[in-house]
């Protein structure tokens, strides 16, 4: 490997930028190779010819695989490496260094454009989906870039906006994830955001770069500017920026040059930068060739069994599902033709295949298809109405598919409501006038409003679903797949009911974080709100039953969940067996209950199996923000065990040691806050005892005050100056 100190000032600030928009700068004298870098996350983008990052440009071949939003339904994380593991492979076959992704900042608000992309709106999902990706990718010689880092939860403004966030929030929700895959994983690139934190531009904060990334988290990777996401270099370089993506030909790197003669910039932040690409492009050497080419058929059938995987049966009443082999159907709407199966922007994949559903459907049953309406809403809907309605009244099923048209989500902008298009609703409701027997097979990436959700009998929330998702649809519907997909996120009733609107997408630069942690189902079962269908749910073509849960203490302090889950059903399925945590009593606030482990099970008909999941005692911390670290408080944990944040069988309590946290004090502690403290302890407890003999609530009403104050008032069991000794005493042996 090239040594730093071989390569002129020029050549060191020449290697942290890129050459052109996807490669790194080669430095040919010393045999310093150029390296390719091209989006993800769920297949490859190497594009061919002109290049670009917004997906206008065509790309070679590869699969695409279902999209984030759709592979964490699977909450499968053996599912997610084996993923991985292709993306790598197609990767080396195409000389590709890192692939961008995957993507894990949390879905605060169903409204981001780019929510497809994403994983869940919880931080658990996210970290153990990501790191399942990330070690699958680089289990193939090619690195992963874990993106976008961090507090990227819109796209309105998305190159300067603020992400207001206070420190609790931003450590147990927004950094979680990253936190999980970085100590986990040490991907070999995280990508820094467009946005600020704070005020502070990501791809200029050493608090987050350095402090926390590298400082905390053990980070020994390369850090790299998300596209255009560099603000100013010079400032960037020593906050902890390694590489800026893409070229800016030249202009920067003469900046950076200019700063370190002047003494504006250290030296040793410049080579220490340099010697993280170095390092980068080394790895990236050590892959060996990959012989033979890309096997177009098996990755195929991994992404259609992804797709089978990733679909959430949402209602199924009446058992309507499955469907019965050469059944008369009348398959209406114009997505089963023409698939929606991919995002917009950046992601762009051309599929080195596509199976429409109508197709795959055709294969298995009597068919009669309609489009019902057309995707943007032009053409004379009454006519495609009426001739819908005569398709769905002459069959014995109805298989209704609606969906968002590509142009309502996309990166780059987003959302401004969650309703299906109304031509799609009035053909729904038509069609079900005529035939009772209507499937919904939905194509969204992210959460749409289900009104419709009373009235008709069937469900099937299919996402988007990568290029194999016609099929794959078809394999759910006539029971080849058992449906196990889970709810990642939370389908709420109205865009008003999620936690963050009012505060989503912010104004004149800033958006603020009003909901702290109460994110996603957080904040609706903290509110006690109803919603269209709960985190976590999913349904079966069979059923299941949890014995009542039990728990053991690790010696490490995690805590051991075991449940007997039992198949009680007629044909083989998968359930994900959930477990969540909460506590009646905190100092902090805390939702009612937080996702802290979880399990896929399959199960064999009348199968039981003893489950144990694992929480970890890391996820039982909050972010105590009065010292600037993870703190598990002591006494009772509720740990429950379901199907659904909201369908849950059984609990059981656990006590757990906590960690000591103990505070300077002085004299505007309150005695409240004095009464646990080592030293001061028996001094407070002595006063709430004097003023609980008064009544009336006097102890509860002056636990509040300062200490400093109390000594003051008549009738105390103690002095100012006795108070001030205390103080000091105790502040020497805390030091």
């Amino acid at each position: 490997m090239t040594n730093i100190t071989e390569l002129t000032l020029e050549e060191r600030a020449s290697l942290t930028s890129g050459a052109d928009f996807w490669t790194t700068k080669a430095v040919d004298r010393l045999g310093v190779a150029s390296i390719m870098m091209t989006d993800g996350p769920h297949g490859l983008r190497k594009q061919s010819g002109a290049t670009d990052h917004l997906g206008l440009a065509g790309s070679v071949p590869a699969t695409c695989f279902p999209p984030a939003v759709a592979l964490a339904s699977t909450w499968d994380a053996e599912l997610a490496e084996r993923v991985g593991e292709a993306l790598g492979v197609e990767s080396a076959i195409e000389d590709v260094a890192v692939i961008l992704g995957p993507g894990i900042n949390i879905k605060r608000s169903p409204l981001c454009g780019r929510n497809f992309e994403y994983l869940s709106e919880d931080p658990l999902v996210a970290g153990v989906l990501g790191s399942a990706l990330v070690r699958g990718i680089q289990s193939q010689g090619v690195g992963a870039s874990l993106k976008h880092f961090a507090a990227n939860n819109q796209e309105t403004d998305r190159m300067r906006a603020s992400s207001d966030v206070d420190p609790r929030t931003l450590r147990e929700i927004y950094l979680r994830a990253f936190e999980r895959v970085v100590t986990g994983e040490q991907p070999w690139t995280v990508m820094c955001s467009y946005n600020r934190i704070n005020g502070v531009y990501a791809s200029e904060d050493p608090w987050l770069l350095t402090g926390v990334l590298r400082g905390e988290w053990g980070f020994e990777g390369l850090v790299v500017s998300d596209w255009g996401a560099v603000n100013d270099r010079v400032v960037g370089l020593p906050a902890g920026l390694d590489l800026e993506m893409p070229s800016s030909g030249g202009r920067t790197d003469a900046q950076l040059v200019a700063a370190v003669r002047e003494q504006r910039l250290s030296e040793a932040a410049l080579d220490l930068a340099a010697s993280r690409v170095l390092d980068l492009v080394a790895k990236a050497g050590r892959r060996p060739a990959v012989a033979g080419s890309l096997d177009v058929d098996a990755h195929h059938m991994l992404a259609r069994e992804a797709a089978g995987r990733g679909m959430v049966l949402l209602k199924n009443d009446g058992g309507l599902l499955p469907l019965r082999a050469g059944a008369s159907l009348a398959v209406i709407g114009e997505f089963a033709r023409t698939p929606r199966y991919q995002g917009a922007g950046s992601s762009l994949i051309n599929p080195t295949r596509l199976d429409p559903a109508l197709d795959a459907l055709a294969a298995d049953a009597e068919v009669t298809f309609a489009p019902g309406f057309t995707l943007d809403g032009t053409g004379d809907a009454a006519s495609l109405r009426a001739e819908a309605v005569a398709a769905a009244a002459a069959a014995e099923v109805v298989v209704v598919f609606l969906g968002l048209p590509a142009l309502e989500e996309s990166e780059g902008y987003d959302r401004t409501h969650i309703d299906l298009p109304a031509v799609q609703l009035e053909t729904l409701a038509a069609v079900h006038a005529a035939n009772p027997n209507v499937i919904v097979v939905l194509s969204n990436g992210g959460v749409v409003a289900l009104p419709f959700r009373d009235d008709v009998p069937a469900i099937l929330e299919g996402w988007l679903l990568g290029q194999a998702g016609g099929t794959a649809t078809a394999d759910v519907l006539f029971g080849r797949v058992n449906p196990s997909g889970r709810l990642a996120e939370t389908i709420p009733l109205r865009l008003e009911d999620n936690p963050s609107y009012g505060s989503f997408p912010g104004e004149f630069g800033h958006v603020r974080y009003g909901e702290g942690i109460l994110v996603g189902y957080r904040g609706y079962d903290a509110r006690g709100l109803d919603v269209a269908f709960p985190f976590g749910h999913g349904l079966s073509y069979t059923t299941f039953s949890y014995s009542d849960p039990s728990a053991v203490v690790t010696a490490d302090g995690d805590v051991d969940v075991t449940v007997l889950l039992t198949n009680t059903g007629t044909v083989a399925g998968r359930e994900v067996v959930q477990v969540y945590v909460g506590r009646e009593e905190s100092a902090v606030q805390r939702p009612p209950r937080a996702l802290a482990g979880f399990a896929s099970v399959e199960l064999a008909p009348g199968q039981s199996r003893s489950v144990t999941v694992r929480v970890e005692r890391r996820d039982l911390a909050y972010w105590d923000v009065r010292v600037d670290r993870w703190v598990v408080e002591p006494g009772a944990y509720t740990f429950e065990v379901g199907a659904s944040s909201r369908d849950l069988c059984g609990s059981v309590a656990v006590a757990l040691e906590g960690d000591l946290v103990v505070l300077p004090i002085s004299l505007n502690s309150t005695i409240g806050e004095l009464a646990d403290h080592p030293a001061a302890g028996a001094m407070a407890r002595q006063i709430l005892a004097v003023l609980d003999q008064a009544g009336d609530g006097a102890a509860e009403m002056m636990a509040s005050v300062p200490i400093g104050r109390i000594a003051t008032f008549p009738g105390m069991p103690i002095t100012l100056e006795q108070v001030r000794e205390l103080i000091d005493t105790a502040n020497s042996d805390l030091a």
